[in-house]
């Protein structure tokens, strides 16, 4: 598959922004099968940050493309009211989870120090529905059914925006991802269904959104791109 250059910018336009540019491009590989649609984003990154923690941010990468693909489209920037766009985010905390990393607090925080939880007493037999409902007493956001809340199935999340503070969970695209990081880059491969009425030879457009957690980027504090053609092509 060819190689696209994709430039970056900071995020400069709404609240809180990024002023200092730090990804500078990411480059960028597509291949479809006629139903899924999988692109291979690379980017210059020499520290990785995937363990979650105070005042710790994670590597992150995002692609956007329109609702629906039309003449006029959304606002490179998350989309606009009446023009919906799709989001698939990729987190590298999330791959590390898939990768092995266990889900507990000792795996996430192992120079804690715990007496006990009451959802480990030995009274409880473990897997047991007992020993489940006490755990859910210790996992709010896991009883309430948040979304980020682990384990994972994927590293990678379906969304939509209609614009800056809009993103909310979106309607499956049947997405899922893997990266992996060298010494130097990140390389992270993104699949979804292909996006609806992307026939042969006709076009879409497509964003792209980077955040490295060793500079404090997160959430509006990002490196992205503006819109590029996405075409889709035959085999030759």
């Amino acid at each position: 598959a060819p190689e696209h250059r994709a430039k970056m910018i900071p995020q400069d336009l709404v609240e809180p922004r990024l002023l200092n540019p730090s990804t500078g491009e990411v480059m960028v590989r597509a291949l479809t099968d006629g139903t899924s649609i999988a692109f291979r984003l690379e980017w210059a990154d020499d520290s990785k940050s995937d363990a979650p923690g105070p005042s710790k941010m994670i590597d992150a990468c995002a692609i956007q493309i329109p609702e629906k693909a039309e003449k006029d489209l959304p606002e490179p920037q998350m989309g606009q009211e009446g023009k919906t766009v799709q989001v698939t985010y990729w987190r590298a905390d999330w791959q590390a989870s898939m990768d092995g990393w266990g889900d507990t607090i000792r795996d996430l925080y192992p120079n804690a120090s715990i007496d006990h939880y009451p959802f480990e007493a030995k009274a409880l037999e473990k897997g047991s529905d007992a020993q489940k409902e006490m755990a859910m007493r210790y996992a709010p956001a896991r009883a309430l059914g948040n979304i980020r809340s682990g384990p994972r199935s994927a590293p990678v999340e379906d969304l939509i925006a209609t614009g800056p503070g809009t993103l909310m969970p979106g309607p499956s695209q049947n997405a899922n991802g893997k990266g992996g990081h060298k010494k130097d880059h990140w390389s992270v491969v993104i699949s979804r269904k292909l996006p609806d009425g992307l026939a042969l030879n006709q076009r879409t457009h497509i964003a792209f959104a980077v955040w490295q957690g060793s500079q404090q980027e997160s959430g509006a504090r990002k490196m992205r791109t503006g819109w590029i053609p996405l075409v889709r092509r035959g085999e030759k």
